[in-house]
């Protein structure tokens, strides 16, 4: 019996460890390349899919993107900060209304700078146009002064849902939405991402958009894109940009 084990375990074991460690090695350069992608087994064919772009991407092809008949939706980067605009953003905003994709923009929150500047250089940007997607808060940074941050953002939100007659989305992940978003934000639709494992639905009580992946492949996109899911159906989705201004 001895024997037997000993010679089972210098003779098979050995074998079976190099052969898990060489599929984890092409699950990993697989996933790398974002060939697969565990949290695409999440995402069911009639989810309503849709991605986000920005200059990273560069120049798109909107015909090929609409004729995958994949994608109900995008969020274009439109601007960051107090002064910068995506240099892409207008030829996005206008390929993708043109093949019929419901588009929304969204605004990189810096830190350090008021709401109110940073609100007035999205509307500056983005065109109130019937039609659109909500505004969205892309908030990825983490303040100094949680109070005076928490009030800028309420400023941004407020003077975007004034202007736009839309109730913002908030995009977040999981450590901003523990430290800005609960407790402050919980009656705003976010937008939230998690691309490491599927998102967890029970803490996020109020999501509508889920980023499951930053390695998705787009055809007429060159290089990555990022992949989203939204919570409902197509008819809910368009349903947003009906929205009316309410206080809140």
């Amino acid at each position: 019996m001895n024997m037997a084990w000993n010679w089972l375990r210098r003779s098979i074991w050995p074998r079976v460890g190099l052969t898990l460690l060489g599929l984890l090695v092409i699950g990993a350069l697989l996933s790398y390349a974002g060939i697969i992608w565990p949290n695409s087994w999440f995402v069911g064919h009639d989810s309503t899919q849709g991605f986000d772009v920005s200059s990273y991407q560069k120049q798109i092809d909107w015909k090929e993107v609409a004729q995958t008949g994949t994608y109900s939706f995008v969020f274009i980067k439109a601007t960051e900060g107090r002064t910068y605009q995506d240099a892409y953003f207008q030829a996005n905003w206008r390929g993708a209304k043109e093949q019929g994709l419901l588009r929304g923009a969204y605004h990189f929150y810096t830190e350090y700078l008021t709401g109110a500047e940073q609100a007035n250089n999205y509307i500056h940007m983005v065109p109130k146009e019937a039609g659109m997607l909500p505004p969205v808060l892309d908030l990825e940074v983490t303040g100094k002064d949680q109070k005076k941050m928490l009030h800028e953002i309420q400023v941004f939100l407020d003077m975007l849902e004034q202007h736009y007659g839309l109730k913002p989305i908030i995009y977040t992940d999981f450590d901003r939405y523990e430290q800005y978003i609960k407790g402050h934000f919980e009656n705003y639709s976010i937008w939230f991402r998690n691309i490491i494992y599927p998102v967890q639905w029970s803490n996020i009580p109020n999501w509508s958009f889920w980023q499951y992946s930053n390695r998705g492949h787009v055809p007429g996109i060159s290089g990555f894109v990022d992949l989203n899911m939204f919570s409902g159906k197509r008819d809910q989705l368009k349903a947003l940009t009906q929205q009316t201004f309410s206080q809140h």
